[in-house]
């Protein structure tokens, strides 16, 4: 059941959960969505974790057939956990965390019943607040993805091809990314943010608004999914930019880089240069305990004084920050918007993604993933950052 390989870091992951249950008063955790599984066992199964304030972790199993290995337990239905728990001599929790913001609410009502004289607490708040800090073996999957991500993306100018629409020049790049290893899903954290492997957001569609909370929009192609690419013709003195996702591992780096077909305006071009200045000002202060606030602050800042404010993370929409963490999700902890109450900690992973829309050109700007270490920060997306002509 348990991956040997992962041993060691799982048990990082099973301790913080314990001490984190400690410190609320908690007795334990059931877990069930498919990025906590992974995120606690190494691989995704349908089924339930336990994890006690004390003790070794139980596993819950209801899919997949042939899982063996110390504390697993085939059950039809959650249920049958209670007798479970009787048998080994556990005692039943009175505190128990549960996915909250996420289970559907049948399922929490469900759950919830298994235990009816124990307190339910949210494990999702748990859950996201410990995956904030990455183990070693996670640094590493980022490490791998951020790799093959760039390897991707300089591949990027043999897609195009003069006449094509956005659509065309997308398919050709996700082409690329799943022959480089990409594993095709792109995970978000939340209710209404469904996007299919990134986005390309070329000329006027970049102002389009969304209503995911995305950096910024496009139209999509359809009511339905709303985002992105829209078939906008990739013409003479249009900016393409390509927010591709990098989930070459379970570990989602998160890179921008803009291309342009001929020559763009003189505006186009300082906005692109001032999103790359703010990420040099940025990662030259980026140290354990810098308040996330203070990172959008300077971005806004820069931009302002530089007279971009009005094409800022978009235009008929902007976005309210400028950068968020990357994991499992796409968007997890932590998230810099002025009224953040996050800290940089080391061993935080975090996408920033400072940009600009210019009206009638297309979307300008870099993103970039890095890695919070005890003395800076380490960029993991390497990637040439200035406007390469298609």
């Amino acid at each position: 059941m348990i991956r040997e390989d992962l041993i060691d870091d799982l048990k990082i992951k099973w301790t913080n959960i314990q001490a984190y249950l400690c410190k609320n008063g908690c007795d334990a955790c059931l877990l069930t969505m498919d990025v906590n599984l992974y995120y606690v066992t190494g691989q995704i199964f349908n089924g339930y974790f336990y994890l006690p304030t004390e003790g070794k972790p139980l596993f819950f199993v209801k899919r997949p057939n042939g899982l063996d290995g110390e504390n697993v337990y085939y059950v039809r239905k959650p249920e049958q956990i209670p007798d479970f728990l009787a048998d080994l001599g556990l005692e039943m929790p009175k505190t128990l965390l549960l996915e909250g913001d996420e289970l559907t609410y049948n399922e929490y009502v469900r759950l919830s019943g298994l235990f009816p004289s124990a307190k339910a607490g949210n494990a999702t708040a748990m859950m996201r607040e410990l995956r904030r800090i990455k183990t070693p073996w996670e640094i590493e999957q980022f490490r791998i993805s951020g790799r093959l991500h760039t390897k991707t993306y300089a591949e990027i100018p043999e897609c195009y091809r003069p006449g094509m629409i956005d659509l065309e020049f997308q398919y050709e790049i996700e082409r690329r990314m799943r022959k480089n290893g990409s594993l095709g899903i792109f995970r978000s954290f939340g209710t209404n943010m469904d996007i299919f492997m990134g986005s390309i957001l070329a000329g006027e569609n970049a102002e389009a608004p969304s209503p995911f909370d995305f950096a910024l929009g496009g139209a999509g192609v359809d009511p339905s999914c709303p985002i992105g690419a829209n078939g906008t013709q990739l013409k003479e003195g249009t900016a393409i930019m390509v927010d591709m996702a990098g989930n070459y591992t379970a570990y989602i780096t998160d890179m921008t880089r803009v291309f342009s077909v001929g020559r763009l305006s003189e505006l186009t071009y300082k906005a692109h240069q001032v999103s790359i200045d703010i990420q040099h000002e940025i990662e030259a202060k980026a140290l354990p305990g810098l308040p996330a606030a203070e990172v959008f602050t300077m971005a806004e800042t820069i931009a302002s004084k530089e007279g971009l404010s009005p094409y800022f993370m978009g235009t008929k929409q902007q976005a309210k920050f400028v950068g968020h963490g990357i994991g499992l999700q796409i968007n997890e902890l932590p998230v810099f918007t002025p009224r953040s109450k996050d800290i940089l900690q080391e061993g935080m992973v975090f996408a920033l993604e400072p940009k600009f829309v210019i009206p009638g050109v297309g979307a300008v700007g870099v993103e970039n993933s890095y890695l919070v270490t005890a003395t800076g920060v380490e960029k993991l997306t390497l990637a040439e950052e200035n406007i390469i002509n298609l």
